[in-house]
């Protein structure tokens, strides 16, 4: 995409997600009922003729979720009658919004390497786990200079290194010098051990990423590259800040977790992103991550009747309480599903220091709550449509703002969605004072 397109993209995906808010900005535990039901009915009716057994499956697979549901979305917007219905309807396309992948063939060039070149890398990420291990090796490919024309050989600075695996691993590859910004001492110490034991150039800053900057001891400067790998919410936006602040050559970021951040709602960045009406709570940065994974028939048999009960008893705790609200509980152990559902009750009013009458029919609210449990799972289902454009809007968000900031920008996938589904990879190169 040029920048002209990114912008273009956004504008429409904000178009999209404010127009459907309903759909997806909402808590679906909180809900005893459809709350679009009577705006959108057909996509109501085909989300209950699905069988609760095939819901997971639909759900892991966002083009096959498109697939049941957009037709029945659609026909509802029609008959809408929407003054802007069939510009919405054209922008649903972006409900599989896809990046372009990465030019870079990882397997051919493992394929080509020496075998003393794999001996050494296998000794190298030896205690760094499978997948763990793919994802670091996947984006230091995207910033070598070797691979990628447009960069230049400039010292790193690694963001939130941990113990520093992917730093050591492109102050190995590139023979550049790194340091590497952790908060926490003992990962500080143990990365520099590593490399140590490699005989790398890289060096461990310990220093909390928000804490404000001491002038005596700049992190950032204008000659430099600048990686976060999965760096969570606030962290890497904190990285964006401070690094276009000093205009650093080049940042490269895959970001994630997006609800963690430390106020209640998100702070656009973009200009384009600060003019939209969608205010995104913490429970709203969450929809990206949501995607069901298909588990073994024990393990869904125990995540269904913990849900019906959490239900259940909400259902019940506000009769008692004369309070339509959700009253969250804690963390179940597994353990507490292998008792009743009175006992889980009981549990969790003692939790909440609620008195239950002694004549309570339990059976009643635990029908309630696998009533509400089939409710809630297509709440969720039609929400998840979303995912991936409120992603989209995220990154682009993001994007947007490098650009106004001078930057040549650049978005896309480092590697393969099994490798991780946080995948989108940002670079970002400084063109403009």
């Amino acid at each position: 995409m040029s920048s002209i397109d990114y912008q273009h993209t956004f504008t429409a995906l904000d178009a999209l997600l404010g127009r459907l808010a309903p759909l997806w900005q909402l808590v679906a535990f909180e809900c005893d009922h459809l709350p679009w039901q009577a705006s959108f009915p057909n996509l109501a009716q085909i989300v209950w003729q699905l069988d609760d057994a095939e819901i997971d499956a639909i759900d892991a697979d966002q083009q096959l979720l498109v697939d049941t549901l957009l037709p029945s979305l659609i026909s509802d917007i029609n008959q809408s009658q929407h003054q802007h219905a069939a510009e919405t309807i054209e922008q649903l396309s972006l409900l599989v919004f896809t990046l372009p992948t990465s030019t870079i063939n990882t397997l051919n060039k493992q394929a080509a390497s020496t075998a003393e070149q794999q001996s050494d890398l296998a000794h190298f990420s030896a205690h760094i786990k499978g997948r763990k291990w793919q994802q670091i090796n996947a984006f230091a490919e995207q910033i070598d200079p070797q691979y990628q024309p447009e960069l230049t050989r400039l010292p790193i600075l690694e963001w939130c290194a941990g113990k520093g695996h992917l730093g050591r691993l492109v102050a190995k590859q590139q023979q550049i010098e790194v340091t590497s910004l952790e908060w926490q001492a003992n990962l500080c110490q143990q990365g520099q051990e590593f490399a140590k034991q490699w005989q790398l150039s890289q060096r461990f800053i310990c220093a909390d990423a928000f804490a404000p900057l001491n002038p005596n001891d700049t992190i950032l400067y204008p000659q430099q590259h600048a990686i976060a790998l999965h760096a969570c919410g606030d962290l890497h936006v904190r990285l964006l800040n401070l690094a276009t602040q000093a205009n650093t050559q080049a940042i490269s970021i895959s970001p994630c977790c997006y609800h963690l951040i430390q106020d209640t709602h998100y702070q656009p960045l973009s200009t384009q992103a600060k003019a939209s009406k969608i205010k995104l709570s913490r429970h709203d940065l969450q929809l990206p991550l949501q995607q069901s994974v298909i588990a073994s028939p024990k393990q869904q048999s125990l995540r269904l009747q913990e849900v019906s009960w959490r239900l259940g008893f909400d259902s019940l705790q506000r009769q008692v309480r004369s309070i339509d609200a959700y009253l969250p509980v804690p963390t179940v152990k597994q353990s507490q599903l292998s008792g009743s559902f009175s006992d889980f009750c009981l549990w969790a009013a003692n939790y909440k220091k609620l008195v239950l009458p002694n004549d309570i029919d339990f059976d009643v609210f635990l029908q309630r709550g696998i009533a509400r449990q089939r409710l809630t799972k297509r709440i969720d289902l039609v929400a998840h449509l979303f995912r991936r454009a409120l992603e989209a809007w995220l990154l682009l968000d993001r994007v947007c703002f490098l650009q106004q900031h001078g930057y040549e920008v650049s978005l896309s996938e480092f590697c393969a969605n099994s490798v991780t589904p946080r995948n989108a990879f940002i670079q970002a190169i400084k063109t403009t004072a």
